[in-house]
């Protein structure tokens, strides 16, 4: 057996900023070498950040990422770098495929490549692309076909062998794993970008252990970091033996390097197969063997390592509230914004998202607007003012009844009362939102919940107007156990609880009519939460709904509420998502569609 330093570059790209990446790539590559690494291994796609979307069928896109790691490469190598082995994911094409129907532009792969020496010395591309869920890649690549299988020397005599799987590659039987095993190397290293939803860790450790067993090999598992658009990555990054050990496990939501050293068995000469091999899936997959050059390493770095390589793991509330601020913050930045504003009312939603708000990118680059009407209670009043207090946010309050009087007063015989008034008043709150935001540059954010958003419950270009919902994936009785959770934290920890108590424990409502309660339109969240789980995220249909014991009346009246909700939904801006099936990328159904979900008969 040989023992060899290995680093997993657990960190968050952005997409399209190939400059940034390939930065980050050089930056930690030297933290890596510092501190002993031989070979260090970046995420899925990190140098264009993941996932490109249709970014892959552009050229000059493609061809700015090819030269981007040719660059990286060279720069490596020119900082005294070009000694360690670096894996990281690129976009990269296929140049022996013709164009025709069916096939992606260009033919872009999900690619991989091994620096080296100044030079990109080996690539591979993965071979299982997703097409479940949130991926769409028979949109995007084309399959890879090769096993690249890199010989990295210890400075003793001895070597070991290093082979490559990318992602998806472990969730699919077959493929890259099962060739691992038989090309016999000792370390197969997966880049991953694997988007985060609730309960996933567990899946993964389960699947990594799995895959290490099958392959044979030490199996190291680097995970993207960081939010884009509405998917956030978790990290969570994992190595195991081949008897399924777990040797290392990184963070949770949180950039790290994962440095550790593994025993492996030495590379050996003799048997091992080279060239094309059955891949036991019905495809064909050619194992490329290459023998890296001894280089010179980087001096290594006097000192005991801080971290890991264990991290404690956070609890389930804390992790789905990690996401969302994740998620969050990274919406914000990327998008060049400094600063949010959303409308503070006192109850629990806009509470939980000024929370988070706060948490993701300071209290001093949070704005909110208290824009009370005549129906707003005062106890409400002083619960959004307690927060503002409690946070040390920037509060404002622009009344709104003489606003919303001055739009009646010019629409003539409009009603006063119901729906359309109720409306006018949630529009009017919109328009000051987007007024201040264009004003001072500010983000909105939109603090509806999933609950909402399933039923309809909000009002276009009302409180749906916005650029970003941090809690547009979270049920509203999740709403209420993460601001508890928030609490509960703050006061563990020695600090100010964010959240008033009365915004978490008094009846939700819109206050836009007198004394309105949100179960006046709405099931008890309880039930309405279950029923919602079961149609939305499980897909049951009628029959089956009412089979696991929902009340059939119950059943009937949500179908009907969520099935004309479509548009509305298609209109709301993204968030994080942290469910299996979240509105918007986890869950696609037609606006016109006449179908409705059949009734058992009674």
């Amino acid at each position: 057996m040989a023992n060899m330093r290995i680093a997993l570059a657990q960190l968050n790209a952005t997409v399209g900023d190939l400059t940034g990446n390939a930065e980050l790539v050089v930056e930690w590559t030297r933290r890596a070498a510092a501190r002993g690494a031989r070979v260090v291994v970046f995420p899925e796609m990190f140098l264009t950040g993941y996932p490109v979307e249709d970014l892959a069928l552009r050229a000059s896109f493609v061809e700015a990422s090819i030269a981007a790691t040719h660059e990286v490469a060279q720069r490596l190598d020119a900082e005294g770098l070009g000694g360690v082995a670096v894996v990281t994911g690129y976009l990269d094409r296929r140049a022996d495929l013709a164009p025709r129907t069916g096939l992606p532009a260009g033919a872009p792969l999900d690619a991989a490549a091994v620096l080296h020496g100044g030079r990109v010395v080996a690539t591979s591309a993965k071979h299982h692309l997703p097409n479940y869920g949130v991926f769409d890649e028979y949109r995007y690549f084309v399959p890879g076909n090769s096993l690249p299988v890199f010989r990295v020397p210890l400075g003793d005599g001895g070597a070991v062998d290093v082979a490559i799987a990318i992602c998806e590659d472990l969730w699919q039987d077959g493929g890259p794993v099962a060739v691992c095993l038989r090309a016999g190397a000792g370390l197969l290293v997966v880049p991953n970008a694997s988007p985060y939803e609730r309960g996933k860790d567990d899946v993964r450790l389960e699947l990594v252990t799995r895959r290490a067993r099958e392959a044979g090999a030490v199996l190291a598992y680097c995970n993207l970091v960081g939010g884009q658009d509405e998917l956030v990555f978790d990290g969570d990054s994992i190595v195991v033996t081949a008897s399924g050990e777990v040797l290392a496990r990184g963070p949770q939501f949180e950039e790290e390097l994962v440095v550790l050293d593994v025993e492996l068995p030495g590379a050996e000469g003799g048997d091992a197969p080279d060239g094309p091999v059955d891949a036991e899936d019905g495809t064909a997959i050619t194992i490329e063997r290459l023998t890296l050059p001894d280089l010179p390493l980087p001096e290594v770095a006097a000192g005991e390592d801080e971290h890991g390589p264990f991290w404690p793991r956070l609890d389930d509330r804390a992790e789905v509230y990690a996401a969302l601020v994740a998620g969050t913050r990274d919406y914000v930045r990327k998008n060049g914004f400094r600063s949010v504003i959303l409308a503070l009312s006192g109850g629990i939603d806009s509470a939980l998202t000024a929370t988070i708000a706060a948490d993701a990118i300071g209290p001093e680059n949070v704005y909110v607007v208290l824009m009370p009407s005549r129906y707003s209670s005062e106890g409400s009043v002083t619960d959004a003012e307690d927060l503002v207090k409690r946070q040390g946010i920037h509060g404002r309050t622009v009344p709104i009844q003489a606003i919303v009087d001055a739009f009646r007063g010019e629409l003539g015989d409009f009603p006063a009362d119901g729906l359309p008034a109720e409306n006018l008043q949630s529009r009017v709150r919109g328009v000051i939102n987007m007024a201040l935001s264009n004003a001072d540059n500010h983000l909105v954010l939109t603090t509806g919940n999933k609950s909402e958003l399933a039923t309809g419950y909000s009002t276009l270009y009302g409180d749906s107007a916005g650029g970003f919902g941090p809690i547009k994936d979270v049920f509203k009785t999740l709403v209420w156990d993460l601001s508890r959770w928030r609490n509960e934290y703050a006061e563990r920890t020695g600090a100010t609880p964010p959240i008033p108590v009365n915004s978490i424990e008094k009846a939700p409502s819109a206050e836009l009519a007198p004394g309105q309660l949100d179960t006046d339109s709405l099931p008890a969240y309880d039930e309405l939460d279950a029923l919602l789980d079961d149609y939305v995220e499980k897909d049951m249909g009628s029959a089956e709904l009412i089979a696991v014991g929902h009340d059939p009346a119950l059943v009937e009246r949500v179908i009907r509420l969520v099935d004309l909700a479509e548009f509305k939904r298609r209109q709301y801006p993204p968030g994080p998502k942290i469910s299996p099936k979240n509105f918007g990328r986890g869950r696609r159904l037609p606006i016109t569609n006449a179908w409705r979900e059949p009734l058992p008969r009674k």
